[in-house]
């Protein structure tokens, strides 16, 4: 397993999730919700140089049959533009399929409810990303997701 922080992006259409992983790469924690739109691109590299993160994990939203659609386009493009602020090779698309279904699953359980379950989940599906990718790093020794090459 490699050492370093990661962070963890769940970009929605609204907000924006941020997660990090422990520098041993074991465990993912909330960090924040950026408000998508003006400087949002800016204050998710500001995070990454805040934790010195050695990679940025952008959840990939696919259906259940991994086909890929606008918000899996939506989710490259930004992903994209992320990159563009990053060294190269910093940013990778994973899969999220079912994060925000198993984040709101989970803050139901602990009876978060209504506005204040709004406000965090987005972090938890960061958070529910991130776990994934490392949790698949760990388990197969391979790095997660795809590279994201900022376009020319």
């Amino acid at each position: 397993m490699r050492q370093g922080v990661r962070i963890g992006v769940d970009v929605g259409s609204v907000r924006i999730g941020i997660a990090r992983s422990d520098p041993g790469g074991v465990l993912a924690s909330p960090v924040e919700t950026v408000r998508r739109g003006k400087g949002d691109l800016e204050r998710i590299a500001a995070i990454v140089s805040e934790y010195e993160a050695i990679e940025v994990i952008v959840g990939l939203p696919t259906s259940l049959s991994g086909r890929e659609g606008r918000a899996a386009a939506a989710a490259r493009q930004f992903a994209v533009r992320l990159a563009h602020l990053l060294p190269p090779g910093t940013v990778r698309l994973h899969d999220e399929r079912l994060t925000t279904v198993t984040a709101e699953n989970g803050l139901r359980e602990l009876g978060i409810r209504g506005q204040a379950r709004r406000k965090v989940v987005d972090q938890a599906a960061a958070v529910v990303l991130l776990q994934a990718a490392l949790d698949r790093e760990r388990l197969t020794g391979s790095v997660p997701g795809e590279i994201v090459r900022g376009s020319s």
